[in-house]
């Protein structure tokens, strides 16, 4: 080698080391802050995440100033993710306004947004996305902009499947069942997955009632007299109780295709529909969620007159079929290949569905099964409803019995809270989610629902602390860096696995859905050529055929809802 040549690497080599002493590198596509990318609230808990190399978190104002300082604390390494972080609180920075964050020693800045309401507008859009997601009606411009789209399925012309048929309603017998909400990134309706959905809905009413009564959001409902969210949730509450044969009283499982539809509009998906096996799941689930709705609707028996009673009614006759058939377990049939929605462990469902009649009526009969189902209840699922019978006990504690009082229902409650604020507490990424199942985002809202009803039972700031935390994580301070509900932050889903905002044309997709998020429960489903993380808090990849991180569900948006309301109607100034 020439020492022309020899001299010329010395000098690179002196250059660069001269560069890595200097206050900035070239990092522009390194990113080495985690946060909150929606917003955090001006006078609630601000934390951030930074990566190992980075020591301080500069915040500067619109005119490039810098008006706040602070420490990054000790790296910790999470499994999780296989990452090491630290965190930043700047809690103490209370000034509204739009800022930049500067890592000192790196040239890559974010923009972050501090404001008294920033979950006003997330908020509405989670729950709008449920209109955008109906079915039986077309989706208008004036409520639904660039999302509008033409009917799809009426499902007034609904057959009887052969593993429904009965000497009254044989195979093929033709039943209307129009309304209700798709329930997923497909186009079938699940009524087993409805019941945790929409008693949820009702659950985010009773517990902040006026701050609902005040959210308009232009719905074709809207300025009915009665709340828009309630509104919303009839929609797919009427459905669920067109499910019930009047014959026997039991439900009906399932109203699907065959086979899964393509990636088409509502209106271009025109194959035959069928409900699908009377099943004990789906009629305790009805039984549960119609008597919690005859609770709620027997406040609006002016604008909705009888329909609670009826309500009530049809829950009565479910909770007979299901004492008759208390196996059922649904086994799904050679020639449907949609969701199953299986489950054949029952004891949570007739938990939940004998305390909602219990209250409801104040039978005893009621009770004696309350009191041999219970449990302590974990953290819900559309297949673990325990803690939804839980939600409604706790609704008039101070009026139980001294058998339920002695159950420990209550306490055992605020342990399953206190448990989850202590695992945030030690977590790096300040959250309580320990495995990523499939749907492991709306694990994290769920927990962030458990934690805001613990608030409001006792009025302990930590539990409103940790769930908004958890709300922190869905809107980006997660180990894939996504924001994880359409429409909203920096880096933005875009390609979720849902058929109309496959089919519309339009760029983006519908928003305010929350994606399922990071699991490794599979790996394949876009084929071999697209690699995942080994790590399953990281194990996300934005692609339509991701149905394992990207697909959307009404169980999912749920305690979203809940979530991100409830903050907003606490803490709104």
């Amino acid at each position: 080698m020439s020492i022309l040549w020899k001299f010329l690497i010395l000098m690179t080599a002196l250059g660069a080391l001269l560069s890595s002493c200097g206050q900035s590198v070239d990092d522009s596509s390194a990113t080495r802050l985690i946060y909150n990318q929606v917003g955090y609230i001006a006078h609630g808990p601000k934390l951030a995440l930074v990566a190992e190399d980075v020591d301080e978190f500069v915040l500067l104002d619109a005119d490039g100033q810098e008006v706040f300082r602070a420490s990054a604390a000790a790296p910790q390494y999470w499994e999780a993710s296989g990452d090491t972080v630290r965190k930043v609180d700047f809690t103490e920075w209370e000034q509204a306004g739009n800022y930049t964050v500067q890592l000192p020693g790196f040239s890559k800045t974010y923009d972050l947004v501090i404001e008294s309401r920033p979950y006003h507008e997330l908020s509405k859009a989670a729950i709008k996305s449920y209109y955008l997601n109906r079915t039986s009606m077309p989706i208008e411009a004036a409520y639904a902009g660039e999302w509008a789209r033409a009917a799809g399925h009426p499902d007034t012309v609904v057959y009887i499947h052969a593993s429904a048929a009965d000497d009254q309603r044989p195979e093929g017998t033709v039943i209307s069942s129009p309304l209700g909400w798709y329930d997923a990134g497909d186009y079938n309706k699940y009524v087993v997955n409805s019941g945790i959905s929409t008693y949820t809905m009702l659950r985010a009413l009773k517990d902040y009632p006026l701050y609902y009564a005040g959210l308009d959001l232009n719905i074709p409902e809207s300025g009915s007299g009665i709340p828009d969210l309630l509104s919303e949730t009839l929609f797919n509450l009427r459905w669920v109780l067109s499910m019930q044969d009047p014959n026997d009283g039991g439900v009906y499982h399932k109203l699907t295709t065959k086979q899964f539809e393509g990636f088409v509009m509502p209106d271009g998906a025109v194959n035959d529909r069928y409900v699908v096996a009377k099943s004990t799941a789906a009629t305790l689930n009805y039984a549960a969620l119609a008597s919690a709705a005859y609770r709620v609707l027997s406040g609006y028996e002016e604008q909705l007159p009888g329909l609670s009673d009826s309500c009530l009614t049809r829950a009565e006759i479910a909770w007979d079929w299901a004492m008759k058939h208390p196996e059922e377990i649904y086994e799904q049939p050679e020639d449907i290949a949609t969701g199953a929605y299986g489950d054949d462990h029952l004891e949570d469902e007739w938990f939940w569905a004998a305390t909602e009649l219990y209250l409801a009526t104040g039978s005893d009969r009621y009770l004696k099964v309350i009191k041999e189902k219970y449990q302590k209840p974990q953290v819900p699922s559309w297949n673990q409803v325990r803690l939804l019978g839980v939600y409604s006990l706790m609704d008039f504690y101070d009026e139980l019995t001294a058998d339920l009082i002695n159950l420990s229902i209550k306490e055992d409650f605020l342990k399953l809270a206190d448990d989850l604020v202590a695992i945030s507490e030690r977590s790096p990424y300040g959250i309580s989610i320990q495995e990523f199942a499939w749907g492991s985002s709306s694990q994290v809202a769920n927990e962030g629902m458990i934690k805001l009803f613990a608030h409001q039972l006792t009025g302990e700031a930590s539990y409103l602390e940790s769930a908004l935390s958890d709300l922190d994580y869905i809107l980006g301070r997660n180990a894939t860096g996504f924001c994880l509900v359409t429409g909203f932050g920096n880096q933005r889903v875009m390609n979720i696995h849902h058929r109309p905002s496959g089919a519309d044309g339009v760029a983006d997709p519908v928003p305010g859905f929350l994606v399922g998020g990071p699991n490794l429960a599979v790996l394949t489903d876009c084929g071999p050529d697209v690699e995942r993380s080994p790590y399953p808090a990281k194990s996300y990849v934005d692609l339509e055929c991701s149905y394992s991180t990207n697909e959307i569900a009404i169980n999912w948006n749920a305690p979203l809802v809940y979530l991100a309301g409830g903050i907003d109607a606490l803490m709104a100034r």
